[in-house]
């Protein structure tokens, strides 16, 4: 099965949480802190694997959820940095945040690799709060949470020829004889609704890989039909071989054709406009196609002079050859690069900084006879503080009233006994005191 289309969920791994130690050593009675900081939570690193095919293994699994960094250790030790998850995904692949649609990253090289969440900070232990007022501080962190996103992650085939064309006329034929590849043929429309590729030798040393896209139709760039579904893959190839019905079966136009699927190519991405194209002109072994190549090639030189036509039948291999040679040709005179429209720059790109500087606002509402502390500072300040210890409480106290929490709960008309609540948390408001 082909996959070319998955959402997942990823989420970077915790940093560690500080811990509150001190020395415990012989005829040292009052040992100062000696409690180490959290190390750092993984972070989910995309690695483009030049091996994979399809997205069929996000199929399975669909949470990615990184470890979290060591807590810290006494005498002073740095908890262990969680070692960074490392997701593979075919080339071709492009990532984009879901709540936003914003385009990531664009992989296309074997190796390539974006970090698409970072882990969190580890929490800093007691040895990082002491100072000369306060020498043996119990106050130590909790490790920041790791990054999380939903992510869609999109496949586009990386082919050096894409084979276009109206249902039925013939693809899925001609590259399962120019390759090794088996691909579902029948005499219905639609037979393909997945790519499929095989690699073309074509002697000498020479080779390239095909495609057979799925069968496009009027309207495909609105997404009617496989649309998007097929458009998209279209975007990764180097030239075009455009196989057309030169039979005329069903009553069908062979220039008309040509012409209904060209527009949409265009309509869909007008860069594919100006690809290198070819035209197979398919089933020359049926009575009526002499005549109706004779006619396709008046009305195809009027509109595009240079355009390149070649008979070909898939059935008795007639003209096959002669098209993959020049395929080859084209490819040799083609950019090596492939033509991408949407390419984000994941070298030094950072998804996310860390380092924001923190909004210092903060809106009190009024629930009944309880008042609620609203500010994103504090809850992240909160998130990290370990308020188990009565420090903790006198420093979350400090920064309230520093901000001016204090006076605005007065204002609202907070008195003593007031319930206030920040987060999870409830708090009692003590008028006068230092704290809650």
């Amino acid at each position: 099965m082909f996959v070319d289309k998955a959402k997942i969920y990823v989420k970077a791994g915790d940093g560690g949480d500080g811990i509150i130690s001190f020395r415990r050593e012989k005829y040292v009675p009052n040992g100062g802190p000696a409690g180490g900081d959290g190390g750092r939570g993984a972070d989910i690193i995309f690695r483009v694997d030049e091996g994979l095919r399809t997205l069929m293994d996000f199929r399975y699994q669909r949470h990615f959820k990184a470890p979290r960094g060591e807590k810290g250790r006494n005498k002073s030790q740095h908890g262990a940095n969680a070692e960074n998850m490392i997701v593979r995904i075919p080339p071709g692949t492009i990532i984009l945040d879901e709540d936003s649609g914003e385009v990531l990253a664009d992989m296309t090289r074997h190796g390539q690799q974006v970090v698409i969440a970072r882990g969190g900070r580890g929490g800093r232990g007691n040895i990082r709060f002491a100072t000369p007022n306060n020498p043996a501080p119990e106050l130590a962190e909790n490790g920041e949470e790791g990054q999380e996103r939903y992510i869609v992650l999109e496949l586009k085939v990386m082919a050096d020829v894409g084979l276009v064309g109206f249902p039925s006329v013939g693809k899925s034929t001609l590259l399962s004889v120019v390759s090794s590849a088996k691909p579902k043929i029948g005499a219905y429309h639609f037979t393909t609704i997945t790519p499929n590729l095989g690699v073309v030798g074509v002697g000498e040393g020479r080779s390239f890989v095909m495609a057979d896209l799925p069968g496009l139709i009027e309207g495909a760039h609105e997404g009617i039909g496989l649309g998007h579904e097929f458009l998209r893959h279209v975007e990764r190839t180097r030239i075009i071989v455009h196989v057309v019905d030169m039979s005329g079966s069903e009553g069908r136009d062979p220039f008309e054709d040509w012409q209904k699927i060209n527009d949409e190519l265009k309509l869909y991405n007008p860069l594919l406009a100006e690809r290198t194209q070819v035209v197979a002109a398919n089933k020359m072994d049926m009575p009526d196609s002499e005549a109706n190549l004779e006619q396709f090639l008046q009305q195809v030189r009027e509109v595009q002079p240079d355009i390149e036509v070649m008979p070909i039948s898939s059935l008795t291999r007639k003209g096959i050859q002669e098209l993959l040679y020049r395929a080859a040709d084209l490819l040799d005179q083609a950019p090596d690069e492939r033509v991408v429209e949407e390419v984000a720059d994941v070298s030094e790109r950072k998804v996310y900084s860390l380092d924001k500087k923190e909004d210092d606002g903060f809106k009190i509402v009024r629930e009944n006879e309880m008042f609620v502390v609203e500010s994103a500072k504090i809850d992240r300040m909160m998130k990290r503080m370990q308020l188990n210890s009565h420090e903790a409480i006198l420093k979350l106290a400090r920064t309230l009233r520093y901000m001016g929490v204090d006076a605005e709960l007065r204002k609202r008309g907070a008195v003593e006994g007031t319930i206030v609540r920040i987060g999870d948390f409830e708090f009692e408001f003590v008028e006068g005191s230092s704290y809650y």
